[in-house]
């Protein structure tokens, strides 16, 4: 990012060869980019894979405790929290806003 904080002092080739290097990391971001999506498809359906054979027999595939940390997330609570996040007590009035 530095580099590009002063490009007025930059000559034209400077700024045509930090368009390709850019360009060159992005492809590379990219690259990794798809590569890691790919990893985790193949993780994602490896676990759908395992949840359905768990299923097919006879198991659980959710347990109790998987419905009450569900059930805690739905109604805005996080670990060790007794109200939902988000709604914390009642300020006290000021007597001067009456």
């Amino acid at each position: 990012m530095d580099d590009i904080v002063d490009l007025v002092s930059r000559s034209d080739e400077d700024l045509r060869a930090l368009v390709v290097e850019l360009e060159a990391e992005e492809l590379e971001i990219s690259r990794r980019r798809r590569l890691l999506h790919g990893k985790l498809d193949i993780l994602r359906a490896e676990l759908v894979m395992r949840l359905q054979h768990k299923h097919n027999q006879g198991e659980p595939v959710i347990s109790a405790d998987d419905v009450q940390r569900l059930s805690r997330i739905l109604a805005g609570l996080g670990p060790g929290d007794d109200e939902p996040a988000g709604e914390a007590a009642p300020a006290a009035e000021d007597p001067e806003e009456r």
